[in-house]
C-alpha cells in the first residue's frame, strides 16, 4: 500500500526513531482523520464529557459561580478620590456584577460577606516583578536544578497572592509554565503578564555567562541561562528579531529589552548603553506586528534616549535620566515604571563590591527621578523589581507604602491598582486577561481586598498584609477570609 505523504511527519532526528515506521504513519493518519471529524471543543461538549457528580475544578472554583454580596464596606474603587460609602458589591462568578445602594434587597441565593466597616479595594498590581527570580539567591538561581527553582517560584506565587497582589507584570524569566498552572488552577498565584526571556546583547545586563564561555562559536550550544529561558542573548537586528519572535511565540504579553547597564550584572558599568537603535527597532517591529510593545531596562539619559528613538513604549527604572530626557518622554507619551530604590533595608543585597558601588550611584538618583516624573506629568507605574532575596520578597507591600515619600496615599493606591492595570492593558491583543482590572466597577474582574482600616489615611496598612488584609479575592474566589461575621 502506497504511503500517504500528507500524514508523513517531518523528522530531523539524527538518532533512530519511529517517525517513518509504517505503524506510526498509520496511527497518525487515523488520529488525524478522527480529529478532523470531531466537534469543536465548547463549554457544552466539556460538560457532557464529565460524569455526573464530578467537577473539573475544586470546591473553591465551584463556589466562584455563586453570587457573593459584600456589605458593610467602604469602597475604594481604584479611580475615585474618596471612599464610597453606603454601597454594596455583588460578585457573580469571576466578575463584579453590580455596585448598588446598601438598602437594595440582596439576592436570596447570595453568600454574604460582612466587611465590618473595612475598606474594600481592588487587588494590588506589581508592574515590575520577577516570579522566577524573586526568592532564590543569585547563586542558587544560576546553579540549582531548575525544577527546584520552579518549585520556589510556585511557593512564592502563593505568598504573593496572600500579600494581596492579584496581578504581576513579569519583567523577565521563564514564567509561561507557572502562569499556565495558575490560570488552570493547578496552583495558586497572581495573574501573570509574562515577558519571557529578556533580550540582552553580549556582555549586557542579561549576560550572566562565565568568561570561560566566551567567545561562543556558531556551533556552540546555548548557555544554561538561555536554555532555561531567563535571558536571550542577541547581537544584531536579525538576532533580536528572532529572539523577540520566540518570546511572542511562547506567549509573551510584552517584550523586555536590556538597553543599558545594570547593578547586578557582572561585566557592564551602569553608565553603559546597550543595544542600538536598529536592534531596538527590530524588537519593536516584532512586538508591534503582534499588537504589543517593548519596554526597556535603562538608567541613563543616553540609554533612554536611544530606546525612545527605537520606538519603545515604556522605560523601566531610569533613575539617572536628566530633565531633557524626561521632557522627551513626555512628548512621546511614554510610560515610566519606577521603583523606590533607596539605600535602605529594602536594597537588594549585593555581595560584589562593584555591584554595590553601582547600586549606590543608582539609588542616589531615585529622588530626582520621581520629582521629574511628577513635574512633567509622566504616566508613572510602580513595581518592586525584587531579585534573589526571599526576605525582600515579603516586603512587597512595604515597598509600595514607601512611595509616601513622593505621593499621597490616594496617589499610591491608584498607582498600584487602576494605573498599573492601564499599563498591563498596553499589550493590546496579547493581553491574557482582557477584562477590566484594578477597579471595582460592574463588569470588572473580581480581584478585591478587604482592609481592616483605611489605607487612604494609613498607607502603612499595605505593609502589614497578614494583619490588615482580612479578605483576599482573585477571579471571584476567596483565598483568605478572617472576617468574624462572614458566612464564607
Amino acid at each position: 500500500m502506497q504511503q500517504n505523504l500528507m500524514f508523513q511527519p517531518a523528522c530531523e532526528h539524527s538518532e533512530a526513531c519511529l517517525c517513518h515506521s509504517p505503524a506510526f504513519l498509520r496511527i497518525n493518519m487515523v488520529l488525524t482523520r478522527q480529529a478532523a471529524k470531531a466537534p469543536p471543543i465548547t463549554t457544552a461538549t466539556v460538560a457532557a464529557a464529565i460524569p455526573a457528580g464530578q467537577s473539573t475544578h475544586s470546591n473553591a472554583t465551584a463556589s466562584a459561580t455563586q453570587l457573593k454580596a459584600f456589605i458593610n464596606v467602604r469602597i475604594f474603587d481604584g479611580v475615585s478620590d474618596q471612599l464610597r460609602e453606603g454601597m454594596q458589591v455583588i460578585v457573580e462568578g469571576n466578575k463584579i456584577k453590580s455596585i448598588e445602594p446598601a438598602d437594595t434587597p440582596l439576592p436570596a441565593e447570595a453568600t454574604i460577606i460582612d466587611g465590618n466597616g473595612g475598606v474594600l479595594m481592588p487587588g494590588l498590581i506589581d508592574a515590575h516583578w520577577h516570579a522566577i527570580m524573586a526568592r532564590p539567591s543569585m547563586m542558587t538561581a544560576m546553579t540549582a536544578d531548575f525544577n527546584y527553582i520552579q518549585a520556589l517560584a510556585i511557593a512564592e506565587a502563593q505568598a504573593t497572592l496572600l500579600r494581596g497582589f492579584t496581578t504581576v507584570r513579569d519583567m523577565g524569566g521563564p514564567v509561561f509554565g507557572l502562569k499556565r498552572a495558575i490560570d488552570e488552577q493547578i496552583t495558586v498565584g497572581p495573574r501573570i503578564y509574562p515577558s519571557g526571556a529578556f533580550i540582552s546583547q553580549t556582555g549586557g545586563h542579561g549576560d550572566f555567562r562565565m568568561l570561560s564561555e566566551v567567545p561562543r562559536a556558531p556551533a556552540d550550544s546555548l548557555s544554561y541561562i538561555e536554555r532555561v529561558g531567563i535571558t536571550a542573548i542577541a547581537d544584531g537586528a536579525d538576532q533580536v528579531l528572532l529572539r523577540a519572535r520566540e518570546q511572542l511565540m511562547r506567549g509573551a504579553s510584552q517584550i523586555k529589552f536590556m538597553a543599558g547597564g545594570g547593578v547586578a550584572s557582572l561585566y557592564d558599568g551602569i553608565d553603559v548603553t546597550e543595544g542600538s537603535v536598529p536592534e531596538i527597532q527590530a524588537a519593536v517591529t516584532a512586538a508591534e506586528n503582534w499588537g504589543t510593545y517593548v519596554t526597556v531596562h535603562a538608567y541613563t539619559a543616553r540609554a533612554v534616549t536611544m530606546a525612545i528613538k527605537g520606538g519603545v513604549k515604556c522605560i523601566e527604572h531610569g533613575q539617572l535620566v536628566d530633565e531633557q530626557t524626561v521632557e522627551l518622554m513626555a512628548q512621546e507619551n511614554l510610560w515610566w515604571c519606577l521603583q523606590p530604590f533607596l539605600d535602605d533595608e529594602d536594597a537588594v543585597p549585593m555581595a560584589n563590591p562593584a555591584s554595590r558601588a553601582k547600586q549606590l550611584v543608582m539609588s542616589a538618583g531615585t529622588d530626582n527621578a520621581y520629582q521629574l516624573a511628577k513635574k512633567h506629568h509622566i504616566k508613572t507605574a510602580w513595581g518592586t523589581d525584587t531579585l534573589f532575596d526571599a526576605r525582600l520578597a515579603t516586603r512587597q507591600g512595604a515597598q509600595l507604602a514607601k512611595l509616601i515619600r513622593w505621593y499621597t496615599p490616594l496617589e499610591i493606591l491608584k498607582m498600584a491598582t487602576s494605573v498599573n492595570a492601564e499599563l498591563c492593558a498596553l499589550s493590546g491583543p496579547r493581553n491574557p486577561y482582557p477584562e477590566k482590572l484594578g477597579v471595582i466597577e460592574a463588569g470588572a474582574l473580581a480581584d478585591m481586598i478587604i482592609v481592616d482600616g483605611d489605607p487612604l489615611t494609613d498607607i502603612q496598612l499595605l505593609a502589614q498584609p497578614e494583619e490588615a488584609f482580612q479578605m483576599i479575592m482573585k477571579n471571584g474566589q476567596i483565598y483568605k477570609n478572617t472576617l468574624e461575621n462572614s458566612a464564607v
